[in-house]
């Protein structure tokens, strides 16, 4: 997860119209998802025996079959579509301090860092130079080839905790993240021999945020790793007393692209099983934890709602698309390769909806979609906000595996959730099956299922 969410700050509120769908059935949804341990029990078992599921593992592949088959079970029709993704494999990580003021003979430091995903490796025995700290790109820029060249780049840019406490979460996390994103090749211009990034979260418990890099075809390509926020704290405080040498090894690969697929499968229409509305996560992880929140919990929310469906024996009169996207975290390519599968079928494409925002007690629903669509979601913030769950925003961005069919033109809905705490774990090794709260999982759960329903039962179908 997530790229960067932008909410407007207004709650719309709309007048109740007349219901197209009996909002007794929108009810009974959300209470058996309340009471329903079923996206839990998946969660734990693509966390906990499954693991970590980073593009093109054998873990990754297993997620797959697991989850297609668990569709299968519940008689929807399940097809397995390819995309072609990345294959990086992480290898030896290391980095120590050799070198700083008040130094004791014989000593050194060891650092908290982990690759940042598509990183080059250094040599094998590592590399070692001089440690340039900066906090932005200008900084960077301001010192000039001169006082860069040959150095290790350090982006200490903190996460703004007090943004996050206050709600604004997705605001903060893009506010750091553009340096773990671009600073490799920001500080590359300039001739440094490797970066490292402050890592892109808000929990201080030495704990490095991995996430993907982007190389620019205008750089050298140089190796890049976040590190721990103490860690990163403790270089800026060395090197301000005088030069501090710190000695990298990264060894990951970028092996050939594999063979590897999204799991899309249909809860057929009653009445226009054409037109579709899709519920989704993404099935991939990073390989630090086990991606519990980053977003084995979105897949089973996706899983759950047809679950539910079919438990209740409620049939949605447009087709229900359930999607496991893969290779969210490293590459989108799930899904650019379901965008270039369907783009002759966007115009029956009503709705998509994605959950890549963890498990957090959810407050409502985001939405990229216009005025008038807005209007139509409210019997479905009716229902909801019985669990405190009827907001209704608009953003400009939903999901990032939907972001092409929203681009396109489909309306694009997403979970409005509690992130105070999300990038305190995001992208961490900490990203394990406990951070999971199975209550607020499944109130999460009743949102997309009360949400998707709600719309494939529309009178007609949302305006663009």
């Amino acid at each position: 997860m997530p790229r960067v969410l932008v909410f407007a700050l207004v709650f719309i509120g709309f007048a109740l119209p007349a219901l197209a769908q009996p909002q007794d059935d929108l009810e009974r949804l959300r209470r058996a998802a309340l009471t329903s341990d079923y996206a839990y029990r998946q969660v734990a078992h693509l966390c906990n025996n499954i693991g970590l599921r980073l593009s093109g593992s054998a873990q990754a592949a297993g997620a797959v079959q697991y989850v297609a088959e668990q569709l299968r079970q519940l008689g929807l029709e399940v097809r397995l579509e390819k995309v072609s993704v990345p294959h990086w494999v992480r290898g030896v990580e290391a980095g120590t301090l050799t070198r700083y003021a008040g130094q004791v003979p014989g000593t050194s430091q060891k650092l908290a860092l982990t690759a940042l995903g598509g990183s080059v490796a250094t040599p094998a025995a590592g590399l070692e130079a001089e440690v340039v700290v900066v906090q932005s790109f200008d900084a960077l820029v301001a010192l000039g080839r001169e006082k860069v060249a040959g150095k290790i780049v350090l982006f200490n840019r903190p996460f703004d905790r007090q943004m996050a406490a206050q709600g604004q979460a997705g605001e903060a996390y893009g506010q750091a993240v553009i340096y773990r994103g671009g600073g490799a090749s920001a500080a590359a211009r300039l001739g440094a021999v490797a970066a490292l990034v402050r890592s892109a979260g808000g929990a201080n418990y030495r704990l490095p945020h991995t996430g993907a890099l982007r190389y620019a075809s205008d750089a050298p390509q140089i190796p890049a790793a976040a590190v721990a926020g103490e860690d990163a704290d403790l270089i800026a405080a060395l090197a301000a007393q005088g030069p501090v040498r710190l000695r990298l090894t990264l060894t990951p690969q970028s092996l050939p692209d594999i063979e590897s697929y999204n799991v899309v499968a249909d809860l057929k229409g009653s009445v226009h099983p054409e037109q579709v509305v899709i519920v989704s996560g993404h099935l991939d992880s990073w390989d630090l934890g086990t991606g519990a929140i980053d977003d084995a919990a979105g897949v089973a929310m996706a899983m759950q709602t047809a679950q539910l469906l079919k438990q209740l024996q409620l049939v949605p009169e447009r087709t229900i698309r359930v999607i496991a996207w893969m290779n969210e975290e490293n590459g989108l390519r799930g899904g650019r390769a379901y965008f270039e599968a369907h783009k002759g079928e966007l115009a029956n494409h009503v709705a998509a909806i994605e959950s890549d925002f963890g498990a957090g007690h959810p407050l409502g629903i985001y939405a990229k979609a216009n005025a008038k669509a807005l209007e139509r979601l409210a019997p479905a913030a009716a229902v909801l906000d019985r669990q405190g769950a009827g907001l209704i925003q608009p953003a400009q961005e939903v999901g990032a595996d939907i972001g092409p069919l929203t681009s396109a033109g489909v309306p694009g809905f997403g979970l409005l959730q509690d992130g105070r705490t999300y990038f305190d774990y995001h992208h961490t090794a900490a990203d394990t099956l406990d951070k999971i709260v199975p209550a607020e999982l499944a109130e999460n759960a009743a949102v997309m299922a009360v949400l998707a329903y709600s719309i494939a039962n529309l009178s007609e179908a949302l305006p663009r």
